[in-house]
């Protein structure tokens, strides 16, 4: 089997990146909170803090067709930081170590500037392209080397700080273009964890 494919009875973390709190809810630089939301949402389960872990979590199953609830199937774990995105990595070090998780059982979803609203990107490795939250990660857990799921929100017009670009809430105008990014990542993520990066990227890097 090849090294980063899924290995059968082994649990993933699957880790949306944010900021928390209502200041930052709708911000750009939460979609991959969104995205683990609609997964929790499908799976009909409610996130909740985890006891000593910087982290609120929901454990569920991947059956055949994909994430459930409850029932037969790998242990998956979804996870969203409680830390501010640049201390993400403190989260996820944590948990891995705690339920012995390597890095290829590591799906982490984020926001993305390099694509458009409304593109997605799956990869396995990579740098961090200047996000805090893929920084604090590679950082804690001393390797890029985990599947990454990446939600497109464009880059802001010359002269618009990307710091205020990101942390700015996603105008009407591309509400609709987002959620349905937001619909499609959790789809891909999905397809990931069932059959692997080669497919994912066939069926949905656009």
């Amino acid at each position: 089997m090849p090294r980063h494919e899924p290995a059968v009875g082994m649990t993933w973390l699957v880790v949306g990146l944010g900021n928390p709190g209502p200041a930052y809810a709708g911000t750009r630089h939460n979609a991959g909170f969104a995205a683990l939301d609609e997964l929790a949402r499908r799976c009909d389960v409610t996130l909740r803090p985890a006891r000593g872990m910087p982290a609120d979590i929901a454990t569920v199953r991947l059956g055949e067709s994909g994430l459930v609830g409850q029932g037969a199937g790998e242990q998956v774990v979804l996870v969203r930081p409680t830390t501010f995105m640049n201390e993400s990595g403190r989260a996820v070090r944590k948990l891995a170590d705690f339920g012995h998780v390597p890095l290829d059982h590591l799906v982490v979803i984020h926001d993305e500037l390099d694509l458009e609203v409304g593109r997605l990107r799956c990869k396995l490795g990579g740098g961090d392209n200047g996000h805090n939250g893929l920084k604090s990660i590679r950082s804690h857990v001393g390797s890029g080397e985990f599947y990454r799921v990446r939600l497109g929100i464009g880059r802001p017009e010359p002269g618009y700080a990307a710091v205020d670009y990101v942390l700015g809430r996603v105008p009407r105008s591309q509400r609709e273009a987002m959620e349905a990014s937001v619909t499609t990542a959790a789809d891909a993520t999905e397809m990931l964890l069932r059959s692997g990066l080669e497919a994912t990227q066939n069926a949905f890097n656009c």
